[in-house]
């Protein structure tokens, strides 16, 4: 009887538990790397076929489909300039967040920092469920109730009080319909607004509880305290929830079709009608007979596509610019 020491066969176990290890280690990072993998090949798939069927307006009208806003479906004329739709989705989206940004962050300035704790959870409660609110439920009550309000508001008092005032009178120039591109930021700001709030309100709950009592400690001010303390240690995850917030603004279709009033003209006052790219294509996709039609709204497409990109990518530029300046 030959005797195998007892050294061996641990030795020999552990081998075999390293072997095992390493192939399952070895098919859970090929698994993540499809994954990945899948994602970019889904992006440029969404891309390919973007500047595929985008391709005959792009040949056709060129530079002037850019810097053009006459947008005229007719069979006979067929003339497409994308100017309108490209100055409306800029001009909302800036709207939205210039009003949802500073409401968002003082929300989560106040749950985080200021709220009695038996309301804190009712109040984040309320604004989750206010961000899963459909957009056409928004798109509905900005029409029949934010639209006729806001028309009222801005006839009687708001273009009477700037009729005066040399640029104010032109950004908020009457008469107002109640449905334009103000109408469309405000609808937005409100849809975006749950995005700040949430997202500001956990990163600020990941500042250590030790660099706030030491900021008290030294005598700051709760003001002090947000504004020098927890913003610049969270600033990394409040830019990603505004840039989160934006691209929900940059695309959003149902609730600006209700009431931006769908003019693909461009005009100075934000009281006007106007059109964004998604609510052109809502608009329009399913009627588009013409190839050349067709075309004009997928290069519409790829059109908020680039901005959107270009949004992420300008984002993601400044947060390495704000690490490299806090690691120097």
């Amino acid at each position: 009887m030959v005797n195998i020491p007892m050294s061996a066969v641990s030795i020999g176990g552990r081998d075999l538990a390293v072997r095992r290890f390493a192939a399952s280690d070895a098919f859970f990072r090929l698994l993540t790397r499809s994954a990945a993998y899948f994602v970019l090949t889904l992006l440029g798939g969404f891309l390919l076929t973007l500047v595929f069927g985008a391709w005959l307006a792009l040949s056709t009208f060129g530079i002037s489909f850019f810097t053009s806003q006459s947008w005229n479906p007719n069979p006979d004329i067929l003339k497409f300039g994308a100017l309108a739709p490209i100055y409306g989705t800029v001009v909302t989206s800036t709207v939205a967040m210039t009003l949802a940004l500073p409401v968002g962050l003082g929300i989560a300035v106040f749950l985080t920092e200021l709220c009695p704790l038996r309301l804190r959870r009712v109040i984040g409660t309320a604004i989750e469920l206010l961000a899963g609110v459909p957009s056409i439920i928004y798109g509905m009550w900005g029409l029949f109730v934010l639209a006729p309000v806001l028309q009222n508001l801005e006839n009687n008092y708001l273009v009477p009080a700037v009729s005066e005032i040399p640029i104010l009178s032109t950004i908020f120039a009457g008469p107002s319909y109640g449905q334009g591109i103000l109408t469309a930021g405000i609808i937005l700001a409100i849809m975006v607004l749950p995005f700040i709030a949430a997202v500001s309100r956990d990163v600020f709950q990941t500042v250590p509880p030790v660099l706030k009592e030491a900021a008290f400690g030294l005598g700051a001010t709760t003001r002090e305290v947000v504004t020098r303390v927890v913003l610049p240690y969270s600033r990394v995850g409040v830019i990603g929830g505004a840039m989160l917030a934006l691209g929900r603004a940059l695309g959003e279709t149902m609730a600006v079709t209700f009431v931006i009033g769908n003019d693909p003209k461009v005009r100075a006052s934000l009281l006007a009608p106007g059109t964004t790219i998604s609510s052109s294509i809502a608009n329009e996709f399913a009627e588009a007979k013409e190839a050349m039609h067709s075309s004009a709204l997928v290069a519409l497409g790829l059109i908020l596509f680039v901005i959107t990109l270009i949004v992420l990518a300008a984002a993601r530029l400044l947060l390495l610019r704000m690490n490299k300046q806090a690691g120097a």
